[in-house]
Protein backbone atom coordinates (compact mmCIF):
# COMPACT_ATOMS: atom_id res chain seq x y z
CA UNK A 1 0.00 0.00 0.00
CA UNK A 2 1.34 3.18 -0.93
CA UNK A 3 2.23 6.06 1.57
CA UNK A 4 -0.21 8.84 -0.23
CA UNK A 5 -2.77 5.88 -0.43
CA UNK A 6 -2.55 4.80 3.81
CA UNK A 7 -2.89 8.40 4.77
CA UNK A 8 -6.14 8.81 2.37
CA UNK A 9 -7.51 6.11 4.55
CA UNK A 10 -6.71 7.26 8.06
CA UNK A 11 -8.22 10.30 7.12
CA UNK A 12 -11.26 8.52 5.37
CA UNK A 13 -11.14 6.61 8.43
CA UNK A 14 -11.24 10.02 11.21
CA UNK A 15 -13.89 11.93 8.79
CA UNK A 16 -16.28 8.65 9.40
CA UNK A 17 -16.04 8.57 13.01
CA UNK A 18 -15.35 12.31 13.94
CA UNK A 19 -19.01 13.04 13.61
CA UNK A 20 -19.69 10.58 16.77
CA UNK A 21 -17.45 12.73 18.85
CA UNK A 22 -17.41 16.27 17.22
CA UNK A 23 -19.62 18.12 15.58
CA UNK A 24 -18.39 18.28 11.77
CA UNK A 25 -19.92 20.34 8.84
CA UNK A 26 -21.94 18.38 6.70
CA UNK A 27 -20.68 20.35 4.16
CA UNK A 28 -17.52 19.68 4.63
CA UNK A 29 -18.08 16.62 5.56
CA UNK A 30 -19.74 15.30 1.99
CA UNK A 31 -16.80 17.14 -0.45
CA UNK A 32 -13.95 15.54 2.10
CA UNK A 33 -15.52 11.91 1.85
CA UNK A 34 -16.27 11.95 -1.56
CA UNK A 35 -13.02 13.02 -3.04
CA UNK A 36 -11.24 10.92 -0.22
CA UNK A 37 -13.14 7.44 -1.21
CA UNK A 38 -12.61 8.59 -4.67
CA UNK A 39 -9.01 8.98 -4.26
CA UNK A 40 -8.39 5.52 -2.15
CA UNK A 41 -10.52 3.63 -4.85
CA UNK A 42 -8.22 4.98 -7.80
CA UNK A 43 -4.81 4.13 -5.94
CA UNK A 44 -6.33 0.37 -5.20
CA UNK A 45 -7.62 0.48 -8.46
CA UNK A 46 -3.58 0.89 -10.18
CA UNK A 47 -2.62 -3.24 -10.13
CA UNK A 48 -0.20 -5.58 -12.49
CA UNK A 49 -2.96 -6.80 -14.15
CA UNK A 50 -6.23 -4.12 -15.24
CA UNK A 51 -9.53 -4.34 -13.23
CA UNK A 52 -11.63 -7.92 -13.44
CA UNK A 53 -14.42 -6.27 -14.90
CA UNK A 54 -14.42 -4.28 -17.88
CA UNK A 55 -17.74 -2.27 -19.45
CA UNK A 56 -17.96 -1.85 -23.30
CA UNK A 57 -19.01 0.92 -25.53
CA UNK A 58 -22.69 -0.79 -26.14
CA UNK A 59 -22.93 -1.60 -22.13
CA UNK A 60 -21.93 2.53 -21.45
CA UNK A 61 -24.95 3.36 -23.93
CA UNK A 62 -27.42 0.76 -22.37
CA UNK A 63 -26.84 1.99 -18.82
CA UNK A 64 -28.82 4.86 -18.34
CA UNK A 65 -31.95 3.11 -19.73
CA UNK A 66 -31.26 0.66 -17.87
CA UNK A 67 -30.52 2.18 -14.40
CA UNK A 68 -34.08 4.08 -15.32
CA UNK A 69 -35.92 0.46 -15.63
CA UNK A 70 -34.23 -0.48 -12.31
CA UNK A 71 -35.53 3.21 -10.48
CA UNK A 72 -38.93 3.34 -11.75
CA UNK A 73 -39.55 -0.64 -10.38
CA UNK A 74 -38.29 0.54 -7.31
CA UNK A 75 -40.57 3.80 -7.34
CA UNK A 76 -43.52 1.69 -8.14
CA UNK A 77 -42.69 -1.28 -5.22
CA UNK A 78 -42.52 1.71 -2.78
CA UNK A 79 -45.39 3.11 -3.87
CA UNK A 80 -47.46 -0.17 -4.06
CA UNK A 81 -46.07 -2.66 -1.81
CA UNK A 82 -45.05 -2.27 2.03
CA UNK A 83 -42.34 -0.06 2.65
CA UNK A 84 -40.95 -2.29 5.52
CA UNK A 85 -41.38 -5.26 3.10
CA UNK A 86 -39.54 -3.84 0.75
CA UNK A 87 -36.79 -2.61 2.85
CA UNK A 88 -36.56 -6.18 4.76
CA UNK A 89 -35.84 -8.08 1.22
CA UNK A 90 -33.59 -5.21 0.25
CA UNK A 91 -31.16 -5.41 3.87
CA UNK A 92 -31.44 -9.15 3.25
CA UNK A 93 -29.76 -8.74 0.01
CA UNK A 94 -26.99 -5.80 1.10
CA UNK A 95 -26.17 -7.76 3.99
CA UNK A 96 -24.71 -10.23 2.25
CA UNK A 97 -23.22 -7.70 -0.43
CA UNK A 98 -21.71 -5.86 2.34
CA UNK A 99 -19.92 -8.44 3.80
CA UNK A 100 -18.02 -9.38 0.47
CA UNK A 101 -17.58 -5.87 -0.25
CA UNK A 102 -16.16 -5.31 3.44
CA UNK A 103 -14.19 -7.89 3.37
CA UNK A 104 -12.46 -6.97 0.18
CA UNK A 105 -11.74 -3.85 1.13
CA UNK A 106 -10.21 -4.58 5.00
CA UNK A 107 -8.47 -7.58 3.26
CA UNK A 108 -5.15 -5.66 2.06
CA UNK A 109 -5.09 -4.30 5.92
CA UNK A 110 -5.78 -7.90 7.55
CA UNK A 111 -3.31 -10.63 5.01
CA UNK A 112 -0.43 -8.68 6.04
CA UNK A 113 -0.37 -9.77 9.48
CA UNK A 114 -1.50 -13.47 8.61
CA UNK A 115 0.71 -16.38 7.48
CA UNK A 116 1.60 -16.27 4.44
CA UNK A 117 -0.13 -19.69 3.53
CA UNK A 118 -3.18 -18.12 4.61
CA UNK A 119 -3.34 -15.64 1.75
CA UNK A 120 -2.63 -18.22 -0.73
CA UNK A 121 -3.79 -22.09 -0.05
CA UNK A 122 -7.44 -21.48 -1.53
CA UNK A 123 -10.55 -23.45 0.07
CA UNK A 124 -13.01 -24.93 -1.87
CA UNK A 125 -16.72 -25.52 -0.54
CA UNK A 126 -19.98 -26.35 -2.65
CA UNK A 127 -23.05 -24.80 -0.85
CA UNK A 128 -25.90 -26.48 0.98
CA UNK A 129 -28.98 -27.17 -1.44
CA UNK A 130 -26.48 -26.25 -4.63
CA UNK A 131 -23.90 -29.08 -5.01
CA UNK A 132 -22.86 -27.35 -8.68
CA UNK A 133 -21.67 -24.09 -6.81
CA UNK A 134 -18.55 -23.60 -5.74
CA UNK A 135 -17.34 -20.80 -3.50
CA UNK A 136 -13.46 -20.65 -3.25
CA UNK A 137 -11.86 -18.45 -0.83
CA UNK A 138 -8.41 -18.09 1.40
CA UNK A 139 -8.44 -18.09 5.50
CA UNK A 140 -7.46 -14.55 5.10
CA UNK A 141 -10.80 -13.59 3.20
CA UNK A 142 -12.74 -15.65 6.16
CA UNK A 143 -10.80 -13.29 8.73
CA UNK A 144 -11.49 -10.64 7.44
CA UNK A 145 -15.73 -11.78 6.70
CA UNK A 146 -15.48 -11.21 10.40
CA UNK A 147 -15.47 -7.45 11.10
CA UNK A 148 -17.89 -7.35 7.63
CA UNK A 149 -19.82 -9.76 9.10
CA UNK A 150 -20.12 -7.30 12.29
CA UNK A 151 -20.88 -4.48 10.72
CA UNK A 152 -23.54 -6.03 8.59
CA UNK A 153 -25.15 -7.43 11.63
CA UNK A 154 -25.32 -3.88 13.34
CA UNK A 155 -26.61 -1.96 10.75
CA UNK A 156 -29.66 -4.89 9.62
CA UNK A 157 -30.29 -4.77 13.48
CA UNK A 158 -29.58 -0.60 14.34
CA UNK A 159 -29.62 1.50 10.42
CA UNK A 160 -27.45 3.01 12.33
CA UNK A 161 -25.83 5.84 9.90
CA UNK A 162 -22.28 5.28 10.94
CA UNK A 163 -22.59 1.04 10.21
CA UNK A 164 -23.96 2.94 7.03
CA UNK A 165 -21.82 4.71 5.94
CA UNK A 166 -19.13 2.10 6.54
CA UNK A 167 -20.84 -0.18 4.08
CA UNK A 168 -21.61 2.31 1.60
CA UNK A 169 -18.05 3.29 1.25
CA UNK A 170 -16.96 -0.75 0.83
CA UNK A 171 -19.03 -0.39 -2.11
CA UNK A 172 -17.69 2.50 -3.45
CA UNK A 173 -14.30 1.57 -3.33
CA UNK A 174 -14.56 -1.74 -4.66
CA UNK A 175 -16.96 -0.53 -7.28
CA UNK A 176 -13.95 2.08 -8.42
CA UNK A 177 -11.00 -0.27 -7.91
CA UNK A 178 -13.00 -3.47 -9.93
CA UNK A 179 -14.57 -1.71 -12.64
CA UNK A 180 -12.47 -0.47 -15.49
CA UNK A 181 -14.26 1.74 -18.96
CA UNK A 182 -11.64 0.39 -20.83
CA UNK A 183 -11.12 3.64 -22.96
CA UNK A 184 -11.85 7.19 -21.92
CA UNK A 185 -14.22 7.00 -25.27
CA UNK A 186 -16.11 4.36 -23.54
CA UNK A 187 -16.19 6.60 -20.14
CA UNK A 188 -17.25 9.87 -21.90
CA UNK A 189 -20.30 7.95 -23.26
CA UNK A 190 -21.43 6.56 -19.75
CA UNK A 191 -21.06 9.83 -18.27
CA UNK A 192 -22.59 12.14 -20.76
CA UNK A 193 -25.92 8.98 -20.82
CA UNK A 194 -25.97 9.83 -16.69
CA UNK A 195 -25.21 13.27 -16.83
CA UNK A 196 -28.70 13.82 -18.97
CA UNK A 197 -30.26 10.52 -16.45
CA UNK A 198 -29.64 12.77 -13.34
CA UNK A 199 -30.92 15.97 -14.82
CA UNK A 200 -34.29 14.32 -15.76
CA UNK A 201 -34.89 12.17 -13.17
CA UNK A 202 -34.04 14.75 -10.39
CA UNK A 203 -35.19 18.14 -12.12
CA UNK A 204 -38.16 17.05 -14.50
CA UNK A 205 -40.49 13.63 -11.77
CA UNK A 206 -39.78 13.05 -8.17
CA UNK A 207 -39.25 9.26 -8.88
CA UNK A 208 -34.92 9.85 -7.87
CA UNK A 209 -35.57 11.85 -4.78
CA UNK A 210 -38.52 9.44 -3.24
CA UNK A 211 -36.61 6.41 -3.86
CA UNK A 212 -33.46 7.55 -2.04
CA UNK A 213 -35.27 8.91 1.17
CA UNK A 214 -37.83 5.79 1.05
CA UNK A 215 -34.64 2.81 0.22
CA UNK A 216 -33.35 2.34 3.66
CA UNK A 217 -30.40 0.53 1.97
CA UNK A 218 -26.72 1.59 2.39
CA UNK A 219 -27.26 2.81 -1.44
CA UNK A 220 -26.47 6.46 -0.39
CA UNK A 221 -23.86 8.18 2.34
CA UNK A 222 -25.74 9.67 5.56
CA UNK A 223 -23.98 13.07 7.28
CA UNK A 224 -25.52 14.18 10.68
CA UNK A 225 -26.63 17.91 10.54
CA UNK A 226 -28.03 19.94 13.71
CA UNK A 227 -31.58 20.37 12.23
CA UNK A 228 -33.92 17.92 13.08
CA UNK A 229 -35.85 18.72 10.40
CA UNK A 230 -33.61 17.79 7.89
CA UNK A 231 -31.33 15.51 10.50
CA UNK A 232 -28.51 13.88 7.69
CA UNK A 233 -27.28 15.36 4.09
CA UNK A 234 -27.40 12.64 1.86
CA UNK A 235 -25.03 11.74 -1.30
CA UNK A 236 -25.38 8.73 -3.69
CA UNK A 237 -23.02 5.93 -4.29
CA UNK A 238 -23.69 6.65 -7.60
CA UNK A 239 -21.62 10.76 -7.69
CA UNK A 240 -18.60 8.72 -6.21
CA UNK A 241 -18.11 5.49 -8.32
CA UNK A 242 -19.51 6.68 -11.72
CA UNK A 243 -16.86 9.72 -11.81
CA UNK A 244 -14.47 7.54 -9.56
CA UNK A 245 -13.91 4.93 -12.15
CA UNK A 246 -13.54 7.50 -14.94
CA UNK A 247 -10.89 9.02 -12.56
CA UNK A 248 -9.26 5.90 -11.64
CA UNK A 249 -9.01 5.29 -15.64
CA UNK A 250 -6.86 8.66 -15.67
CA UNK A 251 -4.47 7.45 -13.25
CA UNK A 252 -4.04 3.65 -15.06
CA UNK A 253 -3.17 5.56 -17.95
CA UNK A 254 -0.67 8.02 -15.95
CA UNK A 255 0.58 4.74 -14.31
CA UNK A 256 0.95 2.96 -18.10
CA UNK A 257 3.06 5.98 -19.62
CA UNK A 258 5.12 6.07 -16.25
CA UNK A 259 4.94 10.16 -17.07
CA UNK A 260 3.83 11.20 -13.64
CA UNK A 261 0.26 11.36 -12.41
CA UNK A 262 -0.28 14.50 -14.65
CA UNK A 263 -3.82 13.66 -16.41
CA UNK A 264 -5.13 11.99 -12.62
CA UNK A 265 -4.32 15.18 -11.00
CA UNK A 266 -6.52 17.08 -13.73
CA UNK A 267 -9.31 14.58 -13.37
CA UNK A 268 -9.43 14.47 -9.91
CA UNK A 269 -9.23 18.04 -9.37
CA UNK A 270 -12.15 18.33 -11.52
CA UNK A 271 -14.33 16.28 -9.65
CA UNK A 272 -13.57 18.22 -6.04
CA UNK A 273 -14.71 21.06 -7.90
CA UNK A 274 -18.02 19.72 -9.07
CA UNK A 275 -18.62 18.28 -5.72
CA UNK A 276 -17.84 21.48 -3.82
CA UNK A 277 -20.28 23.09 -6.97
CA UNK A 278 -23.07 21.11 -6.04
CA UNK A 279 -22.90 21.53 -2.31
CA UNK A 280 -22.88 25.33 -3.00
CA UNK A 281 -25.98 25.04 -5.47
CA UNK A 282 -27.53 23.15 -3.40
CA UNK A 283 -27.26 25.37 -0.07
CA UNK A 284 -28.21 28.34 -2.70
CA UNK A 285 -31.68 26.89 -4.15
CA UNK A 286 -32.17 24.49 -0.68
CA UNK A 287 -32.96 21.82 -3.12
CA UNK A 288 -32.25 18.27 -4.07
CA UNK A 289 -29.26 18.38 -7.28
CA UNK A 290 -28.31 16.30 -9.87
CA UNK A 291 -24.84 15.73 -8.11
CA UNK A 292 -23.65 14.55 -11.95
CA UNK A 293 -24.80 17.65 -13.47
CA UNK A 294 -21.96 19.46 -11.74
CA UNK A 295 -19.54 16.68 -11.74
CA UNK A 296 -19.35 15.24 -15.19
CA UNK A 297 -18.54 18.85 -16.81
CA UNK A 298 -15.43 19.26 -14.11
CA UNK A 299 -14.15 15.79 -14.82
CA UNK A 300 -14.36 15.89 -18.52
CA UNK A 301 -13.47 19.23 -18.60
CA UNK A 302 -10.43 19.74 -16.92
CA UNK A 303 -9.24 16.62 -18.31
CA UNK A 304 -9.84 17.54 -21.84
CA UNK A 305 -8.50 21.21 -21.30
CA UNK A 306 -5.06 19.71 -19.66
CA UNK A 307 -4.80 17.00 -22.80
CA UNK A 308 -5.71 19.74 -25.68
CA UNK A 309 -3.15 22.12 -23.75
CA UNK A 310 -0.27 19.27 -23.81
CA UNK A 311 -1.01 18.47 -27.42
CA UNK A 312 -2.17 14.71 -25.86
CA UNK A 313 -5.17 14.37 -27.47
CA UNK A 314 -4.89 11.11 -29.80
CA UNK A 315 -2.89 9.17 -27.47
CA UNK A 316 -5.53 10.08 -24.71
CA UNK A 317 -8.75 8.92 -26.77
CA UNK A 318 -6.23 5.80 -28.16
CA UNK A 319 -5.91 4.59 -24.80
CA UNK A 320 -7.05 1.21 -24.60
CA UNK A 321 -6.98 -0.65 -21.45
CA UNK A 322 -7.21 -4.38 -22.48
CA UNK A 323 -5.15 -3.92 -25.23
CA UNK A 324 -2.51 -2.50 -23.19
CA UNK A 325 -2.90 -5.41 -20.64
CA UNK A 326 -2.34 -7.77 -24.03
CA UNK A 327 0.19 -6.17 -24.96
CA UNK A 328 2.08 -6.35 -22.14
CA UNK A 329 1.48 -10.08 -21.50
CA UNK A 330 2.86 -11.19 -24.92
CA UNK A 331 5.70 -8.55 -24.22
CA UNK A 332 6.24 -10.50 -20.34
CA UNK A 333 5.93 -13.80 -22.44
CA UNK A 334 8.48 -13.19 -25.15
CA UNK A 335 10.87 -11.56 -23.01
CA UNK A 336 10.12 -15.12 -20.45
CA UNK A 337 10.88 -17.17 -23.64
CA UNK A 338 13.86 -15.39 -24.58
CA UNK A 339 15.41 -15.69 -21.61
CA UNK A 340 15.20 -19.37 -21.74
CA UNK A 341 16.80 -19.47 -24.88
CA UNK A 342 19.94 -17.31 -23.72
CA UNK A 343 20.04 -19.69 -20.59
CA UNK A 344 19.85 -22.94 -22.66
CA UNK A 345 22.70 -21.10 -24.94
CA UNK A 346 21.00 -23.52 -27.58
CA UNK A 347 18.93 -22.00 -30.13
CA UNK A 348 15.94 -24.06 -31.22
CA UNK A 349 17.09 -25.31 -35.32
CA UNK A 350 14.18 -27.48 -36.78
CA UNK A 351 15.58 -29.89 -39.59
CA UNK A 352 14.35 -30.62 -42.69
Amino acid sequence: MRINEKLASAALAVLSLAPLVVKVNPNLNVVLTACLTVYVGCYRSVKPAPPSETMSKEHAMRFPLIGSVVLVSLFLLFKFLSKDLVNAILTSYFFVLGIIALSATLLPAIERFLPKQWNELPINCHLPYFKSVEVEFTKSQLVAAIPGTFFCTWYALKKHWLANNVLGLAFCIQGIEMLSLGSFKTGAILLAGLFVYDIFWVFFTPVMVSVAKSFDAPIKLLFPTADAARPYSMLGLGDIVIPGIFVALALRFDVSRKKGERYFRSAFIGYSVGVIVTIIVMNWFQAAQPALLYIVPGVIGFLAVHCIWNGEVKPLLEFDESKTSAQSSSSDTSQSDGDTVVADGKPDHKSD
